[in-house]
Parts: structure tokens; C-alpha cells; sequence
């Protein structure tokens, strides 16, 4: 059975579910919390989110792992041609989603997933409480871990990047637990809802070589 693509008004409905209340225009989302971060890991999670702003370059380790990345992006791109009708801005966003959730130790389906909940794939996107773009950063990140630079979330590598970082963050803090990581994603910790539509969503992303 071909896996089921979710529309806006279902993301819309999803959210409702949820008790979210998203309004016209606006993302899927909850706050994340801004929490007291020990010097060593704010320097640590600023580090790992420095880019000298080229494009992701994709390595393998053979031939073979580079075959199996782009049936993997070939059908991806075909899932997501409804949402992004341009091919290279297909091409461009899953490549840095691969290379981002690669980098940080992430399963790219469920990065997927979450993106697909938080926002649409709208690169644009903007929470009620302010998270923005395709991962719904809270500008308290650029802060934290950042220049300062809020308005730099809506670019696509570097939101991607604080996206994956952020959860990485929350998985390590919560032992490799992703119900937990994604709860505290999404300022939900402890509540299954939100987990439980990120995995909804990832289903729709399963691929053999993802």
C-alpha cells in the first residue's frame, strides 16, 4: 500500500487533535522551553552548530552507500513534489536534511517526520508562540547558542542544522529516548500526543535505504 501524504488541512485537523490551536497561516508547534544550559554545553551545542555557510558535500564510504542515498532521494523527491514543485529545491532540502541528520546521529526518517508535523515543509513558517521555519526554532536559540541573529532561522541549512542539533541535544539528555526527546521537542515532555504524530508522519518517509 502507497504510503498516505499528509495535506495542510490534515496537519491543520492533526493539530486541532492535539489541542494546539494552529490558526491560518501559522505552524504546528509547541514551545520549546528555554532552559539553563551549562557553559560547557551551550559552548559545546554552539560548536555544533557552526557552518562556513557552503553546501552540504556528501561523502561515502562506497559506491554501493552512494546508490542506496539516491533511491533514497528519488523517491523521497517524488513523495514531496506535491509540497516543493521545483526539482532542485527538492534536491537541495533533502540533501541538507540527509547530511544533517547523518551529521548529528539521527534516523533522517524521523527528522522527516517531525518536519512534517512542525511545519508542512513551509520554509516560512511561524508558530503562535514564534518557532520558525521548517524545524520551528525558538529565536531563544539563535541567542543561546547562536550571534544573536534570530532572522537566520528562516534560511534552510541553518535551520536544518539547529533543528538536529536541538534534538540531538534533547536525545542525549533523555538517555537515547525519543518519545522523551520529542516531547521535550516540542514542550510536551511526558505527553504521548506529540510523539506519537512525529512517528505518524515518519511513516510516510520509510524507505529500505533511508
Amino acid at each position: 500500500m502507497k504510503p498516505m501524504a499528509w495535506s495542510r488541512r490534515d496537519c491543520l485537523l492533526g493539530a486541532a487533535s492535539l489541542g494546539l490551536g494552529i490558526w491560518p497561516g501559522w505552524a504546528h508547534a509547541g514551545g520549546q522551553l528555554e532552559e539553563p544550559l551549562a557553559d560547557s554545553v551551550r559552548l559545546a551545542l554552539r560548536a555544533a552548530i557552526e557552518s562556513d555557510g557552503r553546501p552540504p558535500q556528501l561523502e561515502f564510504a562506497t559506491t554501493e552507500a552512494r546508490l542506496k542515498y539516491l533511491r533514497w532521494l528519488g523517491a523521497s523527491s517524488d513523495k514531496l513534489q506535491r509540497r516543493k514543485t521545483e526539482l532542485q529545491t527538492r534536491v537541495d532540502f533533502l540533501q541538507t536534511v540527509w547530511y544533517e541528520s547523518k551529521r548529528a546521529g539521527l534516523d533522517t526518517t524521523l527528522v522527516l517526520g517531525l518536519i512534517q508535523v512542525e511545519s508542512a515543509f513551509r520554509k516560512f513558517a511561524i508558530s503562535r508562540v514564534g518557532a520558525r521555519g521548517y524545524m520551528q526554532i525558538m529565536p531563544f536559540w539563535a541567542r543561546l547558542i547562536g550571534d544573536g541573529d534570530s532572522s537566520q532561522l528562516f534560511d534552510m541549512r541553518v535551520n536544518l542544522r539547529y533543528g538536529c542539533v536541538i534534538l540531538r541535544h534533547y536525545l542525549d539528555r533523555e538517555r537515547g529516548d525519543t518519545f522523551m526527546a520529542l516531547g521535550r521537542y516540542n514542550g510536551s515532555r511526558g505527553r504521548a500526543e506529540y510523539p506519537n504524530a512525529v512517528y505518524a508522519a515518519a511513516k510516510n518517509w520509510t524507505h529500505p535505504d533511508g
